[in-house]
């Protein structure tokens, strides 16, 4: 069986997890956490990273940092996975969806003005595949309503628009090291980028729980206390020292990613000029990051067949995202906005084939020779 995906493992990750077990310190901000951050702080220029749990822990904190509270309006794209949503649900916020591009899965920019009322407060942009948003027109929007944005760069790391990289453009980005990721911390993991200094210091108290434990342990308050809300949104250390293990390679395993997301797009090329499926699409503003590589097909039924046939020979494919807004959730904590011309019908047809650090030549040729055979 070849499976859809393996946790990216480079062979240190063993020895510096065992490091860290025999320290002091297995708890958040200990070496591991600290090597970590000050590496993408450095390689991504940004103003501040903190470690998180989760994605989905850094969303939350994002939505808490910008006050987000009952009758904010937060809009993003409904194809997207339900943290993205839950984050500003949970503090009050009414979401609004609006309709995605057919090329890039991401949300329209051209659909988002006209979604903007005087209660909206954040944009979400959420780079699908690692393949950015239109983020010029989007941060002009924000600039223009005086809004914020939140990257969701989940799938993103390693990815740049415009020779930026993703997470470092709005006000706040997020990252995901879940073992689905490009970059794991042992199976759950995250990761907030602060691209603005006013916000570091209230970031480290609801990260430690509403304290100023951050500030105590760099002496600058002789004892700490709760100051402000917040939650545990500090990664262990022994979570940290995996991903460290990934971060040492992080250029080898993007190139590895690359190298099979171009085989399957050459290979598979002449059935996308046959008119018998369409293959992903970067905009030349972009560089993407092999996150995923996926396939459109005609229809919900044709998918499902070949699901069927993938699997029947041992390849592990699978589909994506429901949309949010049809979800029961969805209609409840949110609204469309304008017409689903594309979300619904395009997120039915799309199918991802198997992709992770480490596929090999011999296991790619067999899941494009398989896709040959479905279709010809």
């Amino acid at each position: 069986m070849i499976r859809f995906n393996r946790p990216p493992y480079t062979g240190n990750e063993d020895q510096y997890v065992l490091e860290s077990m025999r320290s002091s310190k297995m708890s958040g901000d200990a070496d591991f956490g600290r090597r970590c951050q000050e590496w993408f702080e450095s390689h991504f220029l940004c103003k501040k990273t903190l470690l998180t749990p989760s994605c989905t822990a850094a969303l939350e904190m994002a939505a808490i940092l910008l006050d987000i509270s009952e009758g904010d309006e937060v809009i993003m794209p409904s194809y997207t996975f339900v943290s993205t949503a839950n984050a500003f649900a949970l503090r009050g916020a009414k979401i609004v969806f609006v309709d995605i591009r057919p090329d890039t899965m991401n949300l329209d920019e051209t659909k988002i003005e006209q979604a903007i009322t005087n209660k909206t407060k954040v944009i979400v942009p959420v780079h699908y595949a690692g393949v950015a948003c239109e983020m010029d027109v989007i941060m002009s929007l924000a600039e223009k309503y005086e809004l914020f944005v939140v990257e969701d760069a989940a799938q993103g790391m390693m990815s740049s628009y415009k020779g930026k990289a993703l997470g470092t453009i709005g006000h706040f980005g997020t990252f995901s090291f879940h073992e689905t990721k490009n970059y794991t911390s042992g199976g759950e993991g995250g990761l907030l980028l602060i691209n603005d200094d006013h916000y570091v210091e209230r970031a480290e108290v609801i990260r430690e729980k509403g304290t100023n434990r951050s500030q105590f342990f760099r002496g600058m308050v002789d004892k700490y206390s709760w100051v402000d809300i917040g939650s545990s949104y500090l990664l262990n250390d022994i979570s940290a020292a995996y991903l460290w293990g990934n971060l040492e390679r992080a250029d080898e395993i993007n190139r590895d990613r690359l190298e099979s997301w171009q085989e399957y797009f050459t290979a598979l090329k002449p059935l996308a000029e046959s008119g018998m499926l369409e293959l992903p699409s970067v905009p030349q503003s972009c560089v993407h990051n092999g996150h995923m590589f996926y396939l459109k097909v005609r229809d919900l039924e044709q998918r499902t067949a070949l699901l069927d046939f993938l699997k029947a020979q041992d390849v592990n494919a699978v589909f994506h995202y429901v949309p949010l807004h049809s979800a029961v959730a969805g209609i409840k904590l949110g609204r469309f906005d304008g017409d689903d011309t594309y979300t619904t019908f395009e997120s039915e047809r799309l199918l991802r084939l198997p992709m992770y650090y480490g596929l090999t030549k011999l296991e790619r040729n067999k899941v494009i020779q398989t896709v040959f055979d479905f279709f010809v």
